[in-house]
């Protein structure tokens, strides 16, 4: 594999668990992660595929900004992120369980 491993292991940052991300999953086995600012779509492709034993369809990434906010007299500012929707072929699922 051409691409280093760690830098896999740490491309996805967390699942995204909200109402409309999971309809998506339940009906097309479409998940949304939030990944590094700078990972492409072959990284993450590839990142999903080695952390949860299953083959993916298609990725797609946008870039999220920040919302302004004022605090006070100031106004600040939340980073910007990245989300990647990642579908999966048919045949397989990823089971996100809380203990």
């Amino acid at each position: 594999m051409s691409i280093n491993l760690y830098r896999l292991a740490g491309v996805i940052e967390a699942p995204i668990i909200s109402e409309k991300s999971t309809t998506g999953a339940e009906k097309n086995k479409c998940f949304a992660f939030k990944v590094q600012q700078s990972a492409t779509k072959k990284e993450v492709k590839s990142s999903v595929e080695l952390m949860f034993k299953v083959e993916v369809d298609s990725v797609r990434v946008l870039n999220v900004s920040g919302k302004k906010k004022k605090v006070g007299r100031s106004f600040g500012k939340r980073s910007d992120w990245k989300k990647a929707y990642v579908k999966l072929k048919s045949g397989y699922d990823i089971e996100f369980t809380f203990a």
